[in-house]
């Protein structure tokens, strides 16, 4: 019988893959995309992820973890299953998921979802799990210092610089977007900043009152978290609260810096591990009433399979559908920044070994169903809207008339009145080119949700959708400033000893200030600066994220080579190669192409030629002299990741020959140390 009803699934599965994948001519049902997600990632899990947890690394709930180990009462903390998978999949559920199939939408629906179906079950959710399970048997080391330990010194050291500057952008862009987010929104700003108290009382009531009464805890977080996302709206229309909580980007700057600051040195069993949990929540169930909506209110797809844009010449992010489509939705497939949560914060707070499928392969699978709803959300809309929304108005015109007549000629007919009514419905001034991907989703989720109750109250429910994206970004960036902590005591561990001792509380008041210090430069003064800060390294986000999860898997990779185990290591040699193709092919052509839209040199040589002839006005030469310099920046970043990454894999790949050359070593994955 259990044999029948698996083949029942991954029937229904196939069968809806082959209508997005064949229909033509005809709206498709969203149905369909809920009905392939869950096909693919309920066989991915039962099949694919007990063979990696069985073959890899033979699991053993006997074995002690270092949390059980070690156990300091601030990082290695045992804790329940279902609270670690509440953090682990807050803190790897940032923008990637939401904003990425949003953002790749304009080649149609058909290329995003294949990917996000096919590449988190063979690329991002091993990758997840291979990381967590090394980390594990290692005493919960960071990717880096797992690097140094298995590839050497050389390309250990480069693992470890790498990875923390990429680190470092990942968490400035995402406090970026928060930033923007919830700037001048004192509803969004109330209801985030309230899961803080909240959170200290969970954990507070778990430690002190009734220890490990997580569904006490439960039910205590969301009768608050309730309270505060109702207390959202009115505080939002109170004369005095309103405007008192409207907050200006560089307050809202300093907010963040702070929290980031006490997310990374109070015990994680305080506030980290609790908001996560609690986050979670307030995720998964919008999620899910999302999913409930789409299959109740069965919306057609109005965006096409795939659309002209797949040549390149695409008006929301030039280049073509290879390699920039998996590029540009990262986290929903797979992602680098995931490795360092997996070999950061949940390893320490494992209680059991065999817990690691389904938070490791489990959660990853969890993050591209959310991944699925964004994109079923963008490709809802009319594509007229969707591209009047994110189409920059350098490309379309600044004036409506001019940026419909612009959208309508490409085939997808808009108006000014229709996005004027759209924009009053909604409770904004204008809705044309607002770029980023979040106003659009949030368009596309409110009328999901509107629709299912009748229609009724579109404003609110988008304003909803803005304080649900906040959300889910902050969970990422409390989780990995922690983890750049813990690489920053890996590498001043090197220069003195004390200062790699994560239970010493000098390193960690010092190392937490200066990762804090690193990415809050850059978002500071990006939000003072249009030009400056994190904006000049914002075009690396998605290449230095998928650079990173290249790292990861060469590390994986020799983990299982170096344990005996080679005859499985295609399981990360396939996902690696086809991450080094499409991370090499994009950073190459950000570097090199000839044509200003996608080249970093060419835009660079294109307004230096502008600056030379006079053509720009005496006004706007600091500006353009600013952009020139950023460009060229951007495109040595990019040159030092790849030069990075590529010693990395040369490194590994050394240790590989080496490894396959001698006797197989014996004994169990990895080894254990003692604290």
């Amino acid at each position: 019988m259990r044999a029948l009803a698996w083949l029942a699934v991954a029937l229904a599965g196939a069968y809806a893959l082959g209508v997005l994948a064949v229909v033509r001519g005809e709206t498709v049902n969203a149905v369909w995309f809920v009905v392939a997600a869950v096909a693919v990632y309920a066989l991915a899990y039962r099949f694919y992820g007990a063979f990696l947890a069985a073959r890899l690394f033979a699991l053993d709930p006997r074995r002690q973890t270092p949390a059980e180990r070690i156990n300091d009462g601030r990082d290695f903390v045992p804790t329940n299953r279902w609270v670690v998978f509440g953090h682990h999949f807050a803190a790897i559920a940032g923008p990637g998921p939401l904003i990425g199939p949003t953002l790749a939408a304009q080649f149609g629906y058909l290329p995003g979802t294949l990917w996000i179906l096919a590449g988190v079950v063979l690329g991002g959710a091993v990758q997840d799990f291979c990381i967590l399970c090394g980390s594990l048997r290692r005493d919960g080391r960071s990717l880096g210092q797992m690097a140094k330990d298995e590839i050497g010194p050389l390309g250990g050291f480069a693992a470890l610089l790498g990875v923390f500057f990429i680190m470092v952008i990942l968490i400035a862009v995402l406090a970026l977007v928060v930033v923007n987010a919830l700037r001048q929104s004192p509803w969004g700003t109330f209801t985030v900043g309230m899961t803080i108290p909240i959170a200290m009382i969970m954990g507070w009531y778990m430690k002190g009152v009734r220890p490990h009464d997580v569904k006490g805890a439960t039910a205590i977080g969301l009768v608050l978290l309730a309270a505060a996302l109702v207390g959202g709206r009115w505080v939002d229309q109170h004369p005095v609260l309103g405007p008192a909580l409207t907050l200006t980007g560089p307050t809202l700057a300093w907010a963040i810096i702070l929290y980031g600051f006490a997310a990374s040195t109070l015990p994680v069993w305080l506030l980290l591990a609790p908001r996560d949990y609690l986050s979670t929540f307030v995720k998964l169930g919008t999620v899910a009433l999302l999913a409930l909506g789409i299959v109740v209110m069965r919306p057609e797809i109005q965006l096409p399979a795939l659309t002209r844009f797949v040549d390149g010449t695409g008006p929301i992010f030039a280049g073509k559908v290879f390699p920039f489509c998996f590029i540009t939705i990262a986290c929903g497939a797979i992602s680098g920044f995931h490795s360092l949560i997996s070999s950061g914060t949940t390893p320490k707070l494992l209680s059991e070994e065999t817990d690691a499928p389904m938070i490791g392969y489990g959660g990853m699978l969890l993050e591209a169903f959310v991944a699925i709803m964004a994109m079923i959300a963008a490709a809802a809309l009319h594509p007229g809207v969707y591209f009047a929304i994110n189409s920059p108005a350098g490309v379309v015109g600044a004036d409506p008339a001019a940026a419909t007549a612009t959208i309508s000629s490409w085939g997808f007919a808009v108006t000014p009145a229709e996005m004027a009514d759209l924009a009053q419905r909604i409770g904004e001034h204008t809705l044309f080119a607002r770029t980023g991907g979040a106003p659009s989703l949030a368009v596309g989720m409110a009328h999901i949700f509107a629709s299912t109750l009748g229609g009724a109250a579109l404003a609110l429910w988008y304003h909803f959708a803005i304080m649900f994206e906040a959300l889910f970004i902050l969970t990422t960036l409390d989780a990995g400033t922690r983890v750049g902590r813990f690489m920053l005591q890996d590498l001043l561990g090197h220069v003195w000893a004390p200062l790699g001792r994560t239970s010493w509380y000098p390193s960690v008041l010092l190392t937490s200030t200066l990762v804090v210090a690193s990415w809050g430069y850059f978002l500071y003064q990006g939000v003072v600066d249009p030009l400056g800060g994190i904006n000049i390294l914002w075009p690396l986000f998605g290449i230095s994220n998928q650079l990173l999860a290249a790292i990861a898997l060469a590390v994986a990779t020799t983990i299982i080579i170096k344990s005996g185990r080679a005859r499985y290591a295609w399981t990360t040699l396939v996902p690696l190669a086809w991450l080094l193709a499409v991370t090499m092919t994009a950073g190459w052509q950000k570097i090199f192409a000839a044509d200003p839209a996608i080249g970093f040199l060419a835009q660079a040589a294109r307004l230096a030629e502008r600056l030379a002839a006079g053509q720009i006005p005496a006004a706007g030469l600091g500006e353009v002299r600013a952009q020139i310099f950023n460009l060229r920046l951007d495109a040595a970043v990019t040159a030092l990741f790849m030069g990075l990454v590529a010693l990395i894999v040369v490194e590994s790949v050394r240790v590989w020959y080496r490894e396959l050359r001698g006797p197989a070593p014996a004994g169990a994955l990895g080894v254990v140390t003692e604290a």
